[in-house]
């Protein structure tokens, strides 16, 4: 591997993954290396004291693993440490990888930094994107656990990381559970979004029997559409229809939801990222849809989208090479 100058390690530990990653002052990504929680066949989801010690487990695992193939110095060590940007944001799973983020700096002796998960999401995305010179825009945040839509805006130049206000979303769960849920009736591994998503780019035609989701002032409600699925699973044979109805759903409702937000905010650039941002099927027809209506919509390389530590290691770069 050629070697660099300077570098940062990321770390970010969500309620999916521990990831760790290794990024230099010119942004290039040297090392990226995530592992899924394992969660139990017919689960959806860990407890956090659950999901803390499988990370506490993980990581001397990857840290080892890195050092077989990295020899390079760190500079600094940049962390997930909340979900959100905001005062009161709190997860157990985030003191995994800030307890090892600090403990490491500590011991060789140089800067750490914690930034929030959903920076790291976005810093991904938009580093390597048409918007990485843009300083105010748009962001969807689509998980497992989450579904907002974001007003963002670079912090100043002295500052890495972004100020974020909601200005949508969903007001009860996230798409991604809407996914995992229907996905794990049908006996699939949790998170199930990866093989939803096969299933509703080969499926031949989709059904025409949910209602649509309604969106009012960039926000909606998802237990609506999860409670109709539910139902309906029990009652049909055919489910790949089913399924891919679901995701034109959810590509309509997003639409809805982004058209809606740009009015308000007046901005029409919009990022997307999270997990449910890496859908092979929303990715192709979103963006064709916002582009009618003058929205450019990015959603960045593929795998940026899902839980990763490239985005908290290039913002650690950021405040230390600002």
């Amino acid at each position: 591997m050629k070697m660099h100058d300077q570098y940062i390690l990321g770390i970010d530990t969500s309620n999916y993954k521990t990831s760790i990653a290794v990024t230099d002052k010119q942004q290039s990504v040297l090392y990226d290396d995530r592992r899924f929680l394992t969660v139990k066949q017919g689960e959806r989801g860990l407890r956090q004291s659950d999901a803390l010690f499988q990370h506490i487990k993980n990581l001397p695992e990857m840290m080892e693993t890195l050092r077989e193939s990295f020899q390079g110095r760190f500079d600094a060590i940049a962390y997930s440490s909340k979900p959100r940007p905001c005062e009161g944001s709190y997860m157990p799973v985030f003191l995994a990888g800030e307890s090892y983020g600090r403990t490491l700096a500590a011991a060789m002796h140089i800067p750490v930094v914690g930034f929030s998960h959903q920076e790291g999401h976005i810093e991904a995305v938009k580093a390597f994107s048409s918007l990485q010179g843009e300083r105010a825009f748009l962001a969807c945040h689509f998980s497992g656990g989450t579904s907002e839509l974001l007003q963002v805006t670079e912090k100043e130049p002295q500052q890495a990381g972004y100020e974020i206000a909601v200005v949508g979303g969903s007001k009860d769960i996230a798409f991604g559970q809407v996914l995992d849920r229907a996905g794990v009736a049908l006996g699939m591994g949790f998170p199930a979004g990866a093989e939803m998503d096969e299933i509703a780019l080969h499926a031949e035609c989709a059904s025409t029997i949910l209602t649509q989701i309604k969106v009012k002032d960039a926000w909606l409600n998802l237990s609506g559409i999860d409670t109709q699925v539910k139902n309906l699973l029990c009652d049909i044979d055919a489910y790949d229809p089913l399924i891919r109805e679901l995701f034109d759903k959810i590509v309509s409702a997003m639409e809805k939801m982004i058209l809606q937000g740009a009015e308000k905010t007046g901005i029409e650039k919009v990022l997307l990222a999270g997990g449910v941002a890496s859908s092979q099927y929303i990715r192709k027809r979103l963006p064709v849809r916002l582009k009618k209506a003058g929205i450019t919509a990015v959603f960045g390389r593929d795998g940026l989208s899902q839980d990763n530590a490239v985005g908290t290691a290039l913002l650690g770069g950021k405040q230390l090479w600002r």
